[in-house]
């Protein structure tokens, strides 16, 4: 058996199974491998039934004696099956499963696992009615079978924790051919299990501490090998491209400095000098800038612009809105005023002549910057003489649309990548592993704190009451709502119900907007464009003000369901406010019912670094989220935490490094990465 067979010719598969498979993403033999188990019950020891202890979790096998069902008033249907072991008798209760009344057969044995309580109260004999396992084995098999500590499954109820064990002793028994994908020497230095052991421990493990060693090893496969991918695509960078070597600054770069309207702090001054170290050398930049909303990452891009343009080359700023790129144009226009940059705009927006007359500027090096949006990488624009590429907001952008940007200079532009969105450092090496990383974690001095409070829905009168007397003190706010329409499947107040009840109710008579990601382009930035102009006082939002625009005078928001929205989620949009001199003000406004919903949300009242708060999402949440972020080409990770396994990813980046070094172990490596990721990530093979 191979790891690229198909699941639907195992045994006991078929096709209706293979359809349910296919849906949790499960088509081949490796696909089930590494459909890794989210939890394990410890079935090693067999209790006998004269042993149980009441509230304390057990295992028992014994052989049905009789089955009764009966109904309670009201209408619950109970099944009860009497068992024997030998040493005494249990009765195993099901709660309306009337189904099993044919598969529960007296003489038949079975194998259950829970916790016994007393019946009646306290005053009859032990039954168990909280089961966490329940199986019925066939009549040639050996309870022992059924011993050890067995895998759990996410299922469904076509496919079952049986299906799934079944299935998984099947291929294993098999013997499928599982070829070794780290080097003998990694394998060896980090005492790593062999890979077939590890299949077999991950998902029937002898005792603990194989299942230990099991997943060190797997979690170890898995991201080694993402960051020998990295590395190979940054090495590729390197080496096949021609750099642009920047000289020194002189007097642009410092006119332009020295007339910034601030000092810079501390983390800009670093991130500052890391730019200006990687734009001097002869090797492509390949810069990330992480930071909080309104920590001062734009500043640092005009500086790196105005670097290139000092040395005789072009340098394009590209945002994911036409409003933010165009706030980016009119900001550095009027920065640039003094000096003789010519500043040029492009977007899909201008009339034909416009467009005709910025593209024939660009050709002919009569514009040295250029901020845009995705018109940027259209076919048509080609740049004389391309520096420097800047991306703003990175998330928003695939790598292949960074990539066709960079193609439009002659040699390799250096690249400076910057992004609101807070990572965990301990996901940095996995999310951004191809490029070198700063991180801004100051504020500038003279922002005002946002005070962040969490009130439940029986007081949203008063938030708004709050809300509207703001506005008619000349300030601005927003309402961001989870959903855009009333919706079956989430009954919660939509966008434009919200809208609707808002400006027809309390804030009759005070200009309205409402935005959402169904509206077309135009008309969302045109709402958005008046809400920059205070021409709306009273923004209804769903999550595409993520990516806004600087509004100095929004001094509130109101989050309607804030605990549908994830902890660094929230912190992006609580960024959209406190931009100004006034006092700002964020209104969480939570049903969540439960304490565990309300103790998160209230992390962000005491909370105002984006970078602590992303820490807690994933302690809270999992790395699962972030991942969406990833856009290297190596996917998902199925078994390693980087939460918990920071130890295992810092060895395993340490052996990736040395692996670098090995010309053997290299080429072995890049032949499993073809192989493994040959969908995705086959470009990094061809160095």
């Amino acid at each position: 058996m191979e790891l690229g067979d198909s699941l639907q010719y195992c045994k006991g598969v078929g096709p209706k199974k293979s359809t349910a498979l296919a849906r949790l993403g499960l088509t081949t033999v490796y696909d089930l491998l590494t459909y890794y188990p989210r939890a394990y019950e410890d079935q090693s020891t067999l209790t006998p039934i004269a042993e149980l202890q009441a509230g304390e979790p057990a295992t028992i096998a014994g052989v049905i004696v009789s089955v009764a069902e009966k109904s309670s008033a009201r209408g619950m249907t109970i099944l009860t099956a009497m068992l024997q072991d030998g040493s005494g008798f249990l009765s195993v209760t099901w709660f309306n499963q009337a189904f099993l009344k044919q598969k529960l057969q007296p003489g038949r044995k079975v194998f259950v696992t829970g916790k016994p309580s007393y019946a009646y109260g306290g005053r009859g004999a032990l039954c168990m009615a909280q089961l966490t396992s329940f199986e019925i084995l066939d009549r040639e098999t050996d309870a022992s079978d059924y011993c050890g500590i067995l895998p759990v499954y996410a299922s469904t109820a076509m496919l079952n924790q049986k299906f799934f064990r079944n299935l998984l002793r099947q291929i294993l028994a098999d013997g499928p051919s599982i070829a070794e994908v780290l080097p003998s020497a990694v394998r060896e230095r980090y005492q790593l299990m062999d890979r077939f052991a590890a299949f077999q421990m991950i998902h029937f493990p002898a005792d603990v501490s194989r299942l230990q060693a099991a997943r060190r090893r797997l979690a170890f496969e898995e991201l080694y090998l993402i960051q020998c991918g990295l590395m190979l695509l940054k090495k590729k960078n390197q080496e096949q491209e021609q750099g642009i070597r920047h000289l020194l600054n002189s007097q642009l770069v410092q006119t332009v400095y020295e007339a910034l309207p601030f000092r810079l702090t501390h983390d800009q001054e670093r991130t500052w000098q890391e730019i200006q170290t990687d734009m001097e050398k002869e090797l492509p930049m390949r810069r990330l800038v992480q930071g909080d909303v309104g920590s001062g990452k734009t500043v640092l891009a005009l500086l790196a612009l105005v670097k290139t343009v000092e040395n005789g080359y072009q340098g394009a700023l590209m945002a994911p809105t036409e409003i933010l790129a165009r706030q980016h144009y009119e900001n550095f226009t009027a920065q640039l005023s003094s000096t003789q940059i010519r500043v040029g705009f492009l977007s899909g927006h201008l009339t034909k002549k416009q467009h005709e007359n910025i593209l024939q500027k660009i050709a002919r090096q009569e514009v040295d910057i250029v901020i845009g949006t995705h018109a940027l990488i259209q076919e048509s624009v080609g740049f004389a003489a391309l520096g420097l590429v800047v991306t703003d907001e990175q998330h928003r952008f695939g790598i292949a649309q960074r990539a066709e940007l960079e193609k439009k200079g002659g040699r390799a532009p250096d690249v400076l990548v910057m992004t609101a969105t807070p990572i965990p450092r301990t996901m940095t090496l996995t999310v951004y592993g191809d490029l070198d990383v700063s991180r801004i974690e100051e504020l500038p001095p003279g922002r005002r704190p946002i005070r962040t409070f969490v009130r439940t829905t029986a007081r949203r009168r008063l938030i708004y009451e709050f809300v509207k007397k703001e506005l008619l003190a000349g300030r601005q706010a927003y309402v961001v709502c989870p959903l855009i329409e009333a919706s079956e499947e989430m009954p919660l107040p939509s966008a434009e119900e919200i809208y609707t009840e808002l400006s027809e109710g309390v804030f009759h008579g005070i200009p309205c907007g409402l935005v959402h990601g169904r509206l077309k382009t135009r008309e969302k930035e045109r709402t958005m464009q008046q809400f920059h102009e205070g021409k709306i006082k009273l923004l209804v939002a769903t999550t595409v003000i993520e990516v806004g625009v600087d509004v100095p005078n929004a001094s509130i928001m109101v989050v309607e369901n804030a605990e549908r929205f994830g902890l660094a989620q929230l912190h992006q949009l609580r960024g959209r406010i406190g931009r100004g001199p006034y006092a700002s003000y964020c209104i969480l406004v939570t049903s969540g019912r439960t304490p565990a919903a309300r103790q998160r949300l209230a992390i962000l009242e005491h909370t105002a670094s984006g970078f602590l708060l992303a820490e807690e999402d994933l302690k809270l949440r999992g790395p699962g989220q972030f991942f969406g972020l990833m856009q290297h080409g190596l996917g998902d990770l199925k078994i390693a935490n980087v939460l918990t396994d920071t130890d295992i990813l810092l060895q395993a980046r340490r052996a990736a490094m040395e692996t670098m070094e090995s010309a053997a172990d290299l080429h072995y490596v890049r032949e499993v990465l073809s192989l493994q990721y040959k969908q995705h990530f086959l470009h990094i093979t061809d160095t």
